[in-house]
């Protein structure tokens, strides 16, 4: 965390485990805080419950946020294939350690780590759409449809609940996807800005992000992706 005058009364440090925020159905409480230094930088790691899914979501605080308005956010969904073991099949690893490395520059910023992996439908089904890309060739959001689940299951308000709980009224966010956007907007979260995350791209993964362009409407410029070779090709 950044120095402050000892004396001063942060919006982090108001967070005690017990605090709760409820809007309509959705209940967020604050379960554990701790200082985390990790090789981006020094963090507060705070972990949240809720009731909307029974799993715990992790909140890396570096800085305060002072100012409500325009602090830098990333919401980043759980990948063990990518976070954990760096698979070459999507870009969530670079895009964790993107978000990692600015906030460490920058000394401020929240990453909010959400437990939907596989886009919501879990690791075990993320590793069937995985065979049925590999072995039909289907693309990420066909395979997903021939499992029976929609394109993206994910769910931001509990997202929402966490940054207004640190007193957030508008952020810049790091996303290439309009649907967290949105799903910010509708929890009362202004997205005043938003910061492409763009990666690197390789041979396991580049009809993968073209796929999310495409079909899924990610924010992605197509010379970034070589659609445009693809095509004149």
């Amino acid at each position: 965390m950044s120095s402050c005058d000892s004396n001063v009364i942060t919006m982090s440090d108001q967070l005690t485990p017990g605090d709760s925020l409820t809007e309509g159905e959705v209940t967020v409480e604050l379960y554990a805080r701790a200082e985390l230094p990790t090789q981006f930088g020094d963090f507060m790691i705070f972990v949240f419950r809720s009731n909307l899914d029974n799993k715990e979501t992790v909140a890396m605080l570096r800085g305060e946020p002072s100012d409500a308005e325009g602090f830098p956010v990333r919401l980043h969904s759980e990948c063990l294939t990518g976070d954990v073991f760096a698979s070459h099949r999507c870009d969530c690893r670079e895009q964790l350690e993107f978000a990692m490395k600015q906030f460490g520059r920058q000394e401020s910023g929240l990453l909010v780590y959400l437990r939907q992996e596989g886009r919501g439908i879990g690791l075990g089904n993320k590793i069937r759409a995985y065979a049925l890309q590999q072995n039909e060739g289907l693309d990420t959001v066909e395979a997903n449809e021939h499992l029976g689940f929609d394109d993206d299951l994910r769910d931001y308000r509990v997202s929402a609940l966490i940054l207004r709980m640190f007193g957030l009224k508008s952020v810049q966010l790091a996303t290439n996807n309009p649907l967290k956007i949105e799903g910010l907007r509708n929890g009362g979260i202004e997205v005043e800005h938003r910061m492409p995350v763009l990666t690197s791209v390789n041979e396991h993964n580049v009809h993968y992000l073209q796929t999310k362009a495409e079909k899924s409407g990610h924010l992605l410029p197509s010379h970034y992706l070589g659609i445009d070779k693809v095509r004149r090709g």
